[in-house]
């Protein structure tokens, strides 16, 4: 058989394999959690009954490679990407959450991290909606207090933008932070077994080149099956509950597949919107 033969046959048995594959695979929603807990995952193919007529379900996290770049920018370069142009601005995020730099990543940004260090229980609003823009706001405040804005006020360089981020969860009407105690903890995620809580998330993007400051709100709602007491103790264990808005740990894999479904966004969930922080990032650079 002649080379052009034998690379022509190669390059048709290859397609048709890549064909096979496309059509076997079914897309999976936010409930298929990674190995190995893959099989202990509940797949909703529609919504529950209980469910009908609210927003659509959750879908699952975008990776990098599919996230929604603001008009006219570009990934941040990587190993695959060697020739991807430059971020057109500076990004501080204020935060040490290890959930918001996750996501801060899935979407493409270079960005450096701030923290507040603030005492956010000084702060205290019965509004959820109030409270977290309070304390989204006093974060953002308290990291340029500890700043010389004028050094990134100089004519000819690239802006810079400091987003700060705060989220609670409302149970029963009921604003839960990150929970005090293991008493505390355990009543929280009793609670939740079996039933929804509600995520409310206040994003603040600062333009500190303009001083112009943008926020807004994002909210989703969480719908659990019931949670096994031995579940509960395990991440009470573990202690990541105390780090966390309502002890909420929606992509933990022992909560993952208790839950039910998310009506909402699972990043939002997480505490800092990707939709909105694009947005704000977007109208913070041209404001």
């Amino acid at each position: 058989m002649s080379r052009t033969k034998f690379l022509s046959s190669t390059l048709n048995l290859l397609l048709t394999g890549q064909r096979k594959m496309q059509s076997s695979h079914r897309p999976c929603n936010l409930l298929c959690p990674v190995a190995p807990y893959a099989a202990a995952a509940p797949r909703l193919q529609q919504r529950p009954p209980h469910l009908l007529g609210t927003k659509r379900l959750l879908s699952p996290p975008r990776r990098h490679s599919e996230a929604r770049l603001l008009s006219g920018m570009t990934p941040m370069a990587t190993s695959s990407s060697p020739t991807a142009n430059p971020q057109p601005f500076k990004l501080i995020l204020g935060s040490s959450s290890v959930a918001r730099k996750n996501i801060l990543n899935e979407m493409g940004f270079e960005f450096q991290v701030m923290t507040a260090d603030i005492d956010e229980r000084s702060i205290r609003r019965e509004d959820p909606d109030e409270l977290v823009m309070l304390l989204a706001e006093a974060k953002a405040d308290a990291i340029m207090s500890r700043m010389n804005i004028s050094d990134y006020q100089k004519e000819g360089d690239q802006p810079t933008l400091l987003i700060t981020s705060d989220i609670v969860v409302v149970h029963e009407g009921i604003i839960r932070e990150k929970p005090s105690s293991k008493e505390e903890a355990r009543q929280f995620l009793k609670g939740y077994s079996g039933g929804h809580v509600s995520t409310v998330g206040g994003v603040v993007v600062t333009n500190l080149t303009t001083g112009k400051k943008l926020g807004s709100l994002d909210k989703a709602e969480v719908y659990f099956h019931d949670i096994p007491d031995e579940i509960i103790e395990n991440l009470i264990d573990e202690g990541v509950v105390f780090r966390v808005a309502g002890g909420l740990l929606l992509e933990h894999p022992l909560v993952l597949p208790l839950v039910e479904a998310v009506v909402g966004s699972s990043d939002s969930v997480m505490g800092l919107s990707k939709d909105l922080a694009n947005k704000l990032i977007h109208e913070a650079l041209l404001a």
